[in-house]
């Protein structure tokens, strides 16, 4: 199956939330798995990660486009294991994964953009970002005691915040765009009934323990809240410059080639090439092949 075959058949117009309609997640099958076989995924997902490979060696020698990755998802939705799948075949050079954890004082003390402005890829670079600035309507939206801990002014504060936070996003990243960084943006769609067998499963396997604690599970009980938040800001940030994407994320094999397709995809729309050589520098290549070539 050739690379337009294959996104043909992972319909990926049907993931994507268009810009200035309203998302309903409801509309998104998180089990969707179209007629591909899990055997047969994985051999083209392999295929799509060596393809991906070989664009990004010409990104980071054309050192002019970066490629900047976003995941957010739900608890126990596979961001981890769809990263490790989907880079596992890149250049490390040319790669770096940052996960947004709790801000520290110091991040605290700054807007909310600063941190991930910090950890941007540089030209020639993919950069992953494993949750993101998007925190800041999502959690802190269910959870309005976070915003206590932000310093703002009472001028910034009120029902407002969300629909300028959603402004400020879509002017950075229209920003970034203008700079050369390519944004894509994957929301791992998981269903409340897979994400409980996953909870149970981390639960029952001793190695998994580390990844799971009470306040997953307490945090569980938000979920409605969390549907309602990422809907916003599906909604309100799916841009033609930086559309979302809303990936089934049931079946992990699946997940992964879906999100690696779409990167391969866009990747190859931009048209990347090896930088071209002046004159003069391949005619001192030559020189050093005569040098080279001499040595006893």
């Amino acid at each position: 199956m050739n690379f337009e075959s294959l996104l043909e058949a992972l319909n990926p117009d049907a993931m994507r939330v268009e810009p200035r309609t309203k998302a309903n997640l409801a509309t998104f099958d998180p089990d969707f798995t179209g007629d591909f076989e899990k055997q047969n995924a994985k051999k083209l997902l392999k295929k799509t990660v060596k393809q991906m490979a070989r664009h990004q060696d010409v990104l980071y020698a054309q050192n002019t486009y970066a490629l900047l990755v976003i995941f957010q998802a739900m608890d126990a939705a596979g961001k981890d294991s769809t990263i490790k799948h989907v880079m596992s075949g890149v250049n490390p050079q040319g790669c770096h994964v940052v996960s947004f954890k709790q801000p520290s004082s110091e991040e605290l003390d700054h807007d909310y953009l600063w941190r991930a402005s910090k950890a941007l890829p540089e030209r020639g670079k993919i950069g992953v970002f494993n949750r993101s600035y998007y925190e800041e309507v999502l959690i802190a939206r269910v959870h309005p005691a976070i915003l206590d801990r932000q310093q703002l002014p009472a001028s910034a504060r009120g029902e407002h915040i969300w629909k300028q936070r959603f402004e400020d996003i879509n002017n950075f990243e229209k920003y970034l765009t203008h700079n050369g960084i390519v944004v894509m943006k994957f929301f791992l769609n998981v269903s409340k009934e897979e994400q409980k067998e996953r909870f149970l499963s981390r639960i029952d396997r001793p190695e998994k323990n580390w990844k799971f604690s009470v306040a997953d599970a307490k945090e569980r009980g938000h979920w409605n809240d969390y549907r309602l938040a990422y809907e916003a800001a599906l909604t309100h940030t799916s841009t033609d410059w930086a559309p979302w994407h809303v990936i089934p994320a049931d079946h992990k094999w699946f997940t992964r080639l879906a999100v690696a397709s779409l990167i391969e995809q866009k990747l190859a729309s931009l048209d990347l090439t090896y930088p071209v050589l002046e004159d003069n520098h391949l005619e001192r290549l030559q020189e050093a092949r005569v040098m080279l070539e001499s040595e006893e």
